[in-house]
């Protein structure tokens, strides 16, 4: 079998080692926008070029003899990569232009929820100018507020009042900034609890979930510093997570299946692929944060480094809609992702600094993400650059691997080392204990 991933990421990294357990034995090759020296030394060919160039993407996997493809970024999503593919007669993991609004689109998965009554919904208002924006923001309250740029913005089109926007005048300046951008946007009542990720399989009718992750977006300990793209994340051997209640798993679980149903209707399409529900758990509820429409980074890193399953297998179902619970096993083990990112990110990272892998013990739970590479050499690039999983009985037990892993990576490098750590945890069960005593005094 001849398997195309596309992006070249550390989520198509973990992706490609999944495939390349299967029993199939598959041929893989990748279509990436950067080198990545983990994904090329288990394909057959690499290919560097815009991902999200339809015809040069197509014209590859034709010459490739492509069987079947895996989208690893939202971006080729919502160019409708799929529906291009899937036109050249090319089965695809991954959903439709349309069905990847979910995404690509704030305004169109808040209206979906209202329009079909699922509830996981904050108080919320669509804005195309600024007509309405400063009464809404004083009818939500001071620091009360979360605002949202509709469409992909690579991680930057969202600001927090507290975290990012220290006054209303701020706010309806980002807002300003935003329309002058071309963008509308939502401005979202507040919440207020513990995040959590919830990656399902999906074939169009099934859902099959995956073992509960929470990322970490902030850059340094203890959640300071500005957001970033994941710079690291846990689950727990018994696939939920420290601070959650059976009723709040089971309540996201639901409002997937409604979102599902309710994007099936509005489409009329069959979605394939990975649903992914970022969730808060609140006070008052579950409540939906947003839909990612393919694997997370560093999501990925968690659920497939434990999958039992054919992956293979379980990717042919999806595309056929044969996908049953049954054909989906995790092991019974915790996991602990952190990344090192280079000295600076996200601001001002160090480019072009070597780094140093070649005291890794595990080489198999190391993935790489965004380099640099030349003759001799790793070098830092702007981004995240390598992660690495820790797999243990408890997630104390995985951090502590992940920890002594990523310390003998040597370089202009910096990690969370708190990503995992007890203390952390505890933190984020009192929070929620504290905030369900609130609504039961």
């Amino acid at each position: 079998m001849r398997i195309m991933i596309v992006g070249s990421g550390a989520r198509e990294h973990a992706i490609a080692r999944a495939l390349a357990r299967s029993k199939a034995q598959p041929m893989l090759f990748c279509f990436g926008n950067s080198q990545n020296p983990g994904i090329q030394a288990l394909t057959l060919d690499y290919w560097i070029d815009n991902i999200c160039a339809l015809e040069k993407v197509g014209r590859k996997a034709r010459e490739w003899h492509i069987d079947m493809a895996i989208i690893g970024p939202e971006a080729p999503l919502e160019q409708g990569l799929v529906d291009y593919l899937q036109q050249q007669g090319i089965p695809t993991i991954g959903p439709s232009k349309a069905l990847a609004q979910l995404e690509s689109s704030k305004i169109f998965t808040r209206k979906l929820l209202e329009r079909y009554h699922i509830p996981g919904s904050p108080a919320f208002r669509c804005f195309t100018d600024l007509t309405g924006v400063a009464d809404y923001l004083q009818v939500l309250g001071e620091g009360q507020y979360v605002i949202k740029a509709d469409g992909l913005m690579g991680g930057k089109g969202v600001k927090v009042a507290g975290d990012h926007l220290q006054s209303i005048q701020e706010a309806i300046q980002f807002c300003e900034d935003l329309i002058n951008k071309g963008h509308s946007f939502i401005i979202e009542e507040k919440l207020i609890g513990q995040e959590f990720s919830m990656l399902s399989f999906c074939d169009g009718e099934h859902l099959v979930p995956m073992p509960l992750v929470q990322d970490h977006k902030r850059a340094f300990v203890d959640d300071k510093g500005p957001n970033t793209g994941g710079m690291g994340s846990y689950s727990d051997a018994n696939h939920s997570l420290p601070f959650l209640t059976p009723e709040e798993v089971i309540a996201a679980q639901q409002i997937n299946e409604a979102v599902l149903k309710a994007l099936t209707q509005t489409c009329q399409a069959r979605y394939q692929g990975i649903l992914y529900g970022s969730f808060i758990a609140t006070k008052s509820g579950v409540k939906l944060i947003e839909y990612n429409a393919r694997f997370g980074d560093p999501e990925a890193l968690n659920v497939l480094a434990i999958l039992e399953s054919d992956f293979i297998a379980i990717c042919q179902a999806m595309i056929s809609g044969d996908l049953c619970a049954s054909m989906v096993r995790f092991k019974p083990m915790a996991t602990v992702c952190k990344y090192a990112v280079p000295l600076g990110y996200p601001d001002c990272p160090q480019v072009k600094k070597p780094i140093d892998i070649s005291t890794i013990k595990n080489p198999e739970q190391l993935y790489f993400a965004n380099v640099n590479v030349d003759t001799h050499h790793i070098l830092t690039s702007t981004s995240r650059a390598l992660a690495v999983v820790g797999i243990a009985p408890t997630i104390s037990e995985a951090e502590l691997i992940a920890e002594q892993e990523i310390n003998r990576i040597q370089g202009a490098l910096f990690h969370r080392e708190d990503i995992g750590q007890a203390r952390l945890i505890n933190q984020r069960i009192q929070m929620m204990q504290g905030l369900r005593e609130t609504v039961s005094a």
